[in-house]
């Protein structure tokens, strides 16, 4: 990506991209071309070698993540790296993790949960404090402080950044005369009119109830009862008419057996670079904006695996091909450096400031409010 003869441009390497991601080219065509190919075996004799040098990571290592969330070909330069294979636990709230953790037996090793959260893993105990001189690919000056400072509690980091994203809707505009929708307003309404049986919403209390509360112009992180006793009655007057209740709602939405989705930007990214005709778009009410971070849980049984892992997976260059794998934007201005200025002028990974500026953060107490958590159980089983 630099100017040297032995390098393609940004705009041959999007190019190529593209050619792979449609079939067109091989992957190891894909991979000799922009030099990836070459790029990852440097990477991981080198990642190899700082291993060997530091201990014996062992054979195995547990990732608890979101789905459509990571590149399976990094999971494999990492092993080829380092012997360590990625077992891959998939969740769809953070509610679910809590309540796993709390369990406890979960065997993870490294697990994704999202900014508002991580005060509550620290007040229970459930995480640990980093040990950054594990993680030298860190580098906090790198990482944009509104989407990487909720990893640090009372001085200590306990997640490093691994992206950030909103909270919208993918709308497959073919069965809706070529327009997206624009509001959640229209996304509800739509739902029990034209969309009816067409429409999954997720399976996660903070992002439903939130969206719903957006319907009556309430903040996305109301726990007033008056608010949230209206918010219950549009959910339950919407659940005849969905499709799903589920956060993995890739495989409908491409099937073609829903035409809308509650959808967070890189499923709608992946979705609209496979399906041009299926756009993400925000409400205009508001709604969520979010950061992800990489942390260890209490009591992982493969912590030298855990930390190879983060600090594999933010060496720029894999994180850039994390990136445009799943769709997510990054905070790491090291990676944005490498991506191409259509890209970081994309409407859908980097939406006006306007829509932006209307979104709010997921707030602590969201997480383990009863009277969320009841309303979402009475929805579900409605």
């Amino acid at each position: 990506m630099t100017d040297r003869n032995d390098f393609i441009s940004r705009e041959k390497f999007m190019e190529e991209l593209m050619r792979f991601k449609k079939g067109s080219v091989s992957r190891r065509h894909f991979l000799g071309v922009t030099g990836l190919g070459l790029a990852t075996t440097v990477l991981g004799s080198t990642f190899a070698r700082q291993a060997m040098a530091q201990a014996n990571i062992g054979d195995r290592v547990v990732l608890a993540s979101w789905p459509n969330y990571h590149d399976p070909a990094d999971f494999e330069s990492f092993k080829a790296a380092t012997g360590a294979a990625v077992d891959l636990n998939v969740f769809g709230s953070n509610e679910e993790m809590l309540a796993k953790l709390q369990a406890g037996g979960t065997g993870w090793d490294v697990f994704v949960p999202t900014n508002y959260t991580i005060t509550t893993y620290v007040e229970l105990g459930l995480i640990e404090p980093l040990d950054m001189s594990k993680i030298p690919n860190y580098d906090p000056n790198s990482f944009d402080p509104r989407f990487a400072s909720p990893g640090t509690v009372d001085g200590k980091i306990y997640g490093v950044s691994k992206d950030w994203g909103t909270t919208g809707m993918a709308t497959n505009t073919a069965n809706n005369n070529g327009k997206a929708l624009t509001s959640w307003k229209e996304f509800w309404d739509i739902t029990r009119a034209e969309f009816s049986g067409r429409t999954t919403v997720h399976d996660y209390q903070l992002t439903t109830i939130g969206n719903a509360l957006k319907y009556f112009g309430y903040s996305f992180n109301s726990v007033d009862p008056k608010e949230l006793a209206e918010a219950e009655k549009l959910l339950l007057d919407v659940k005849p008419h969905l499709f799903a209740i589920t956060s993995d709602y890739q495989p409908a939405m491409r099937n073609g057996d829903a035409w809308l989705a509650m959808c967070w930007t890189g499923d709608g990214k992946q979705l609209n670079r496979d399906m041009p005709e299926i756009q993400y778009t925000l409400g205009k009410e508001g709604g969520e904006i979010w950061s992800d971070f990489y942390a260890v849980p209490v009591g992982a049984p493969h912590r030298d695996a855990a930390y190879a892992l983060i600090n594999y997976l933010l060496d720029p260059m894999i994180n850039m091909k994390e990136t445009l794998f799943h769709g997510q934007p990054v905070a790491d201005a090291r990676v944005n450096a490498m991506l191409t200025p259509e890209r970081l002028a994309d409407p859908i990974l980097y939406p006006a400031a306007e829509l932006l500026n209307a979104l709010e953060f997921g707030a602590a107490r969201t997480l383990t409010n009863p009277d969320r958590a009841e309303l979402m159980a009475r929805f579900k089983s409605a």
